[in-house]
């Protein structure tokens, strides 16, 4: 396993790269209405991507067709940009975005909720948001990377959520899936020391069901495979000497 750390230099890069990102998530959310499809908010998406000079790594990305991962309700991640989606009052939508600013990636996502949800998939999207924040406590120097993992399943378990065990956060940088990869549940090994300088992308999936999921045959489109509602947040962070930074998230 190789995980790069980051320079001063690539660090100032990739803050601007998620600063960019959170940007683009930021003018997304009036779009996230009934009546507009999954691929005009992709439109809309990759055009501000590439307005501020950056390219969406997600497109072309092992084959993927979208510039955005757009996933409703029981997807609950990779689901691929269509006009045939339509988003209608009381969908979760997941948007799962990334772009490469002078050679470095970022990489977010979020989940919103369309009009009038259930109490139920209110407090998923709240916990799964949680187990992010969970997470990060334990993202400092000195400790682990099963301490990240641990602490977000322990979150999502007091709720008796399903945690996805399939798909896996990540190191990112010069690429967009770098080491180490970090599961959302308990290892039995404690993983790598963090160091400062470590740029990684924590992203909880969690099901309001069970963990189980399927891939569709698009072979992108991922869902839970009892057809439960499933969220999803991730952030791309920096370990430092001190409290973690949020490189996509400034606006707390």
């Amino acid at each position: 396993m190789s995980v790069t750390i980051k320079t001063q230099h690539e660090i100032e890069l990739m803050r601007e790269s998620g600063h960019l990102l959170e940007k683009v998530h930021d003018g997304l959310i009036p779009y996230i209405k009934p009546g507009m499809s999954t691929k005009e908010i992709d439109r809309i998406g990759e055009d501000m991507i590439r307005s501020m000079g950056c390219i969406p790594n997600f497109l072309n990305y092992g084959g993927f067709p979208g510039s955005f991962c757009i996933s409703l309700n029981d997807e609950v991640v990779h689901g691929i940009p269509s006009e045939e989606k339509i988003i209608q009052d009381g969908d979760l939508v997941k948007i799962d975005a990334g772009l490469i600013y002078k050679g470095y990636h970022s990489d977010a996502a979020r989940t919103y909720a369309v009009g009038e949800v259930s109490k139920e998939a209110q407090q998923l999207i709240k916990v799964t948001r949680e187990c992010f924040f969970e997470g990060l406590k334990m993202a400092k120097a000195g400790n682990h990377l099963n301490d990240i993992s641990k602490a977000i399943g322990a979150h999502a378990a007091k709720y008796r959520y399903g945690i996805v065990r399939d798909l896996v956060g990540h190191g990112i940088g010069t690429e967009l899936h770098e080491d180490p990869q970090i599961p959302n549940y308990a290892q039995k090994r404690r993983g790598i020391k963090l160091l400062p300088g470590m740029t990684l992308a924590v992203e909880p999936m969690i099901n309001l069901g069970r963990a189980d999921v399927a891939w569709l045959d698009d072979e992108w489109t991922v869902v839970t495979m009892d057809g439960s509602l499933s969220a999803h947040y991730e952030n791309t962070i920096l370990i430092t000497d001190g409290e973690p930074e949020i490189l996509t998230l400034t606006n707390l």
